[in-house]
């Protein structure tokens, strides 16, 4: 039986990324993934919202960024048939980065080997067991026992199932069929009669809906979705042709195919997020049953849990720390599950009833407010961690340009180091020297200082906000401890 802090079970983003977060605090989590090597499916082609401004907070947004095809604030998104225009309007938060599952799976995995990060492929967790003290994980020709174990294993987690907890929700009714392809051109399938023919999004046809589109030159992606038998075996480039060939009624020289897939979508939020010292995160806690939110949401999950972790595996961690995971990321998985049903509710209803709703949607989004509030919907900045006192509080801290004594420095450069962050803005807010280098304390100017002091979590969200200090002491009691703060002066 070998010792271990803390397992992860998992190599996918979700679980490197809280590898990277535990690593940084000095904690060494073990990675446990049953492939014999990292994948390259393109699973996911992109990011975007939230997850953006915390890995900036990390330092790794240069990094994941560059030779993307794009990253900025996007000229609008497709929520569902919908499209939502953000060219014009101010205050638009959502932000996307172009990179696929692969890549981002190779820099997360470069930077958790610099952190000292131990991945071990080809392990296969069979078998969970725990006590009061510890968590043991066995399979063939390994046996782990660790404080905790963290589930990070995908959608039809075995984590999930050995630590017995339920996975309620509902499997959509239609196959989707995903292909990646390459025709050694830049137009390829686009030149082709039928598609010229075909919109933005998915296009409805008497048997089902295509979708033909494209992230990058020379590489095209299909989708097809109909009701059809089961999702489930190997998908050969003869199988794909036919379903386009069904749904669409003709064929499209789809090129030589990158990846294939089929499945179902799902609708699910694991019953809870912890069973003892075993955690959920990413797709093992919630699936969604349209794009661009599961990756975002689970890689928020990691950076909320991983210093949770740290903290407790440190004993610097008040009571109940562990707990407000769940209390945290329940809701915005919640959240995420809602306005991704709506997308999926608007490419499934009948010709005539989606029509009519897509139409009103158009109108109500071509005012400014609705799209605000829908960027922000996206992005996961609609629903803070909890109330109270100041508007920043339960928010991710606004990057705000600040002049210290090193010069001006972007507060998310403030949060790389993984821990939490006194700002004083305006000199009168300090803590004593009983801090014992928990919390650091940064003085600096801010010419738009929105508080004059702003406490920060690791995760870079606002634990406190305010003037003269009231409040600050149990605020950073609350989160980071008994004797963590001094007096306030």
């Amino acid at each position: 039986m070998e010792d271990i802090i803390i397992i992860i079970i998992g190599a996918g983003p979700v679980g490197l990324l809280l590898a990277c977060e535990l690593s940084l605090t000095g904690a060494r989590p073990v990675v446990l993934d049953r492939r014999p090597q990292p994948g390259d499916t393109p699973k996911a082609n992109g990011l975007g919202g939230q997850i953006i401004d915390v890995l900036d907070h990390r330092g790794l947004l240069e990094r994941l960024s560059a030779g993307s095809p794009f990253f900025g604030v996007p000229p609008g998104f497709p929520f569902g048939s919908v499209p939502l225009r953000f060219a014009g309007v101010d205050g638009i938060p959502l932000r996307m980065l172009m990179i696929q599952q692969p890549r981002l799976e190779r820099l997360l995995g470069e930077r958790a080997a610099e952190l000292g990060v131990r991945i071990r492929w080809g392990h296969e967790v069979t078998s969970l067991a725990q006590d009061a003290e510890s968590v043991t994980v066995q399979g063939e020709g390994f046996a782990l026992r660790g404080r905790y174990a963290v589930g990070c294993d995908g959608g039809s987690s075995r984590v999930r199932e050995l630590a017995g907890i339920g996975f309620p929700g509902t499997t959509d009714d239609e196959q989707v069929w995903l292909g990646h392809f390459t025709t050694g051109t830049e137009t390829g399938v686009f030149d082709h009669p039928r598609v010229a023919g075909l919109g933005p999004g998915w296009n409805r046809t008497p048997a089902g809906r295509v979708l033909v589109t494209s992230l990058q030159p020379g590489v095209h992606i299909v989708g097809v979705r109909e009701v059809r038998g089961d999702a489930a075996g190997r998908v050969t480039i003869a199988d794909f042709q036919a379903a386009v060939r069904r749904v669409l009624g003709d064929d499209l020289p789809l090129g030589e195919p990158i990846w294939l897939s089929r499945t179902r979508s799902q609708a699910r939020v694991a019953e809870r997020y912890r069973s003892g010292r075993v955690f959920l995160a990413g797709d093992a806690a919630h699936l969604f049953p349209a794009g661009g939110s599961a990756l975002n949401v689970g890689l928020v999950d990691a950076v909320n849990l991983g210093w949770k972790l740290s903290a407790t595996l440190a004993g610097d961690g008040p009571e109940g720390l562990l707990d407000t995971y769940e209390a945290e990321r329940r809701p915005a998985a919640e959240r995420a599950l809602m306005q991704t049903r709506a997308q999926a509710a608007l490419e499934r209803l009948p010709q005539e009833e989606g029509d009519a709703l897509r139409s009103l949607l158009t109108e109500v989004f071509a005012y400014e407010e609705p799209v605000r509030h829908m960027a922000a919907l996206l992005h996961g900045s609609d629903l803070p961690y909890g109330s109270g006192g100041h508007s920043l509080i339960g928010r991710l801290v606004p990057d705000l340009r600040v002049v210290t004594e090193d010069g001006e420095r972007r507060v998310a450069e403030l949060m790389h180091r993984g821990r939490p962050v006194l700002l004083d803005l305006v000199g009168t807010a300090s803590l004593d020297q009983e801090l014992g280098g928990r919390v650091e304390v940064v003085r600096a100017r801010c010419a738009d200082a929105p508080a004059e002091a702003i406490l920060i979590r690791p995760d870079g969200v606002v634990a406190w906000a305010g003037s003269g200090g009231d409040g600050l002491a149990a605020a950073a009691e609350q989160w980071f401890g008994r004797g963590s703060v001094g007096a306030v002066r």
